[in-house]
């Protein structure tokens, strides 16, 4: 069995969510739909470390406030992915982020979470939120911001 570790954070910001549109590339995870920024945990990479190398990588952001949320873990066919989910404020505004990767970003309210889908500007078009990236987002906002069930 291959295990893969991954580090994602839930970047939020006036009671809303920042997600990234994927890009829609076959060989990507979750191509195509709107999920949390992140990535894989380097060796000798804490994912806490692995969390604070992408936000900067992907976004040009410097997180100087992030909290351990959860962890998941799931197995697709010989490997076990670990979700080591993290939270924080986002403390710049979406237009101080410069975009390295992806197709979109915006903030997401609740609502549009619990709907599962959303528009972009980039794309044209409504986007579904990756399931998984979804599922531990409603969880978040049940367990943290009292939303949902």
């Amino acid at each position: 069995m291959i295990v893969r570790e991954v580090a994602i954070a839930i970047l939020y910001r006036e009671e809303k969510i920042l997600l990234q549109l994927r890009d829609d590339i076959p060989n990507i995870a979750h191509p195509g739909v709107w999920a949390m920024f992140g990535g894989h945990v380097e060796p000798g990479e804490t994912p806490a470390e692995a969390m604070r190398r992408e936000l900067i990588e992907e976004i040009g952001y410097e997180a100087t406030v992030l909290s351990e949320f959860n962890r998941y873990s799931y197995r697709y066919e010989n490997t076990e992915v670990i979700r080591n989910i993290f939270h924080g404020p986002l403390e710049v505004s979406c237009d101080r982020l410069v975009l390295n990767e992806g197709w979109d970003m915006r903030l997401f309210s609740p609502e549009e979470i619990i709907a599962g889908e959303a528009y972009s500007k980039q794309a044209g078009m409504v986007r579904a939120i990756g399931q998984p990236h979804r599922l531990i987002i409603l969880d978040f906002l049940r367990d943290n911001w009292g939303i949902g069930e």
